[in-house]
Parts: structure tokens; C-alpha cells; sequence
């Protein structure tokens, strides 16, 4: 027998990213999804598995989704994956804005997809890998952390010449601290003054820059 086909994955991403933030991850069910998208359990079930691959799919997809936008902020020129190595051309200035930009990736991701950007305060990653899920969409969800490493090392070695653990540190502290402190917790993400002290602070701290390498 023929899987059935659904036609518009990405509807049923939607239908479940948009119940997990309303009602909570634990509402994302087969049949709530079905529901609201209009389609059948056994479509469902074959082509995505279960109701723990359906949520994990929709919160790869949001985090993907915030990759893209930061990625786009901080090399908006780049149409390739840029070289692991400092570019001599890059001004130190430039490097330093690079890094505010990407501090302020959440406040232009929760602009660009509000329930997405939900998805990812709501549910974390360590909750997704604890169900059941096919290898393959687990290393997928596991390899969002790296690409975020990634980036780092970049930015690092782009500003100070060097991606050691300090260097990283320090950029870290930029991108994934201070945001988290100055916009997340206490939800000021479309608030113009906590976007100007985040701006502020991560030009303070890549001031002092890191330490001598050990």
C-alpha cells in the first residue's frame, strides 16, 4: 500500500509549532495536529512516525530557521561558508558590529517568526533528544549546537586572530550570555533601550577582549 501523502509538510510544522507555544509542547499530539490541519492520523503517522518526531522536526525547523537569520546578520556578503581562518581584510570594527549583530539575532528572529522564536524559549533541545527519535533526526537536532560553535570560532578568529577556548569564551559571553540576561529573561526583545544596552555591553566586553592564551 501506498504512503499517503501529505502535501504540505510545512503546514503541519505550523499546526504544531503553533499549539506548542499556546498550549504547551505536551498538546502536540497526532491527532491536535490533524485537527488543525485537516489531515488524516494515518497521514501523519507515516509520514512523520510519531508525535515526538512531528515536534522535533517543527523545533529543528525554528532552529534552523535562527541560524539562518544570524548567519544572514553576521555575513550578509557571504553567499559560501567563510574560511575557518581571520580574513586580513576584515576591519576590527566591522569584526565588533559582526558580533553585535549577532547578539541581536533574537530580537530580529522573534520579529521574522514569532512562534518560532516561542518554540525555542518553550522547548529545549535536551527535552527533544530525551524521546524516542530515529538517529539521523537526532544527530540533526545535536548539530544545531555545532553549527552555533561554529560561528563562534569564527567571529573569534576573525577579530582576534585566534579561536582557543578563551577567545570563544568571550564571544559566547556576546552572543549567548548577554543576550539571555539583557533580552530573554526578562522578555525586552522589542525593546529599543534593552537593544541599545545590548549593543552597548558587547562592545564593552570585546574591548577588554580575552585573555593571554594559557
Amino acid at each position: 500500500m501506498p504512503r499517503p501523502r501529505i502535501h504540505d509538510p510545512g503546514a503541519v510544522l505550523d499546526a504544531a509549532e503553533s499549539i506548542a507555544v499556546r498550549s504547551g509542547p505536551a498538546a502536540v499530539t497526532i491527532r491536535a495536529v490533524a485537527q488543525a490541519t485537516g489531515m488524516s492520523n494515518g497521514a501523519l503517522y507515516h509520514n512523520f512516525g510519531s508525535r515526538a518526531e512531528v515536534l522535533g522536526h517543527t523545533w529543528l525547523r525554528a532552529a534552523r530557521r535562527f541560524l539562518d537569520v544570524q548567519k544572514e546578520l553576521v555575513e550578509p556578503d557571504d553567499a559560501a561558508a567563510p574560511s575557518e581562518r581571520r580574513d586580513p581584510a576584515d576591519s576590527p570594527d566591522a569584526v565588533v558590529e559582526a558580533i553585535v549583530a549577532a547578539a541581536l539575532a533574537p530580537a530580529v528572529f522573534t520579529e521574522r517568526y514569532p512562534d518560532s522564536s516561542r518554540l525555542l524559549l518553550t522547548v529545549s533541545r535536551e527535552q527533544l533528544l530525551d524521546e524516542e527519535l530515529p538517529e539521523a533526526l537526532a544527530a540533526e537536532l545535536a548539530d544545531t549546537d555545532k553549527a552555533l560553535v561554529r560561528l563562534l570560532v569564527r567571529m573569534a578568529r576573525r577579530l582576534w586572530g585566534r579561536g582557543d577556548r578563551r577567545a570563544v569564551a568571550v564571544v559566547t559571553t556576546c552572543v549567548v550570555d548577554l543576550p539571555t540576561a539583557i533580552l530573554l529573561r526578562r522578555e525586552r526583545l522589542a525593546d529599543p533601550f534593552a537593544l541599545e544596552q545590548l549593543g552597548a555591553a558587547v562592545r564593552a566586553v570585546l574591548a577588554v577582549g580575552p585573555p593571554p592564551r594559557s
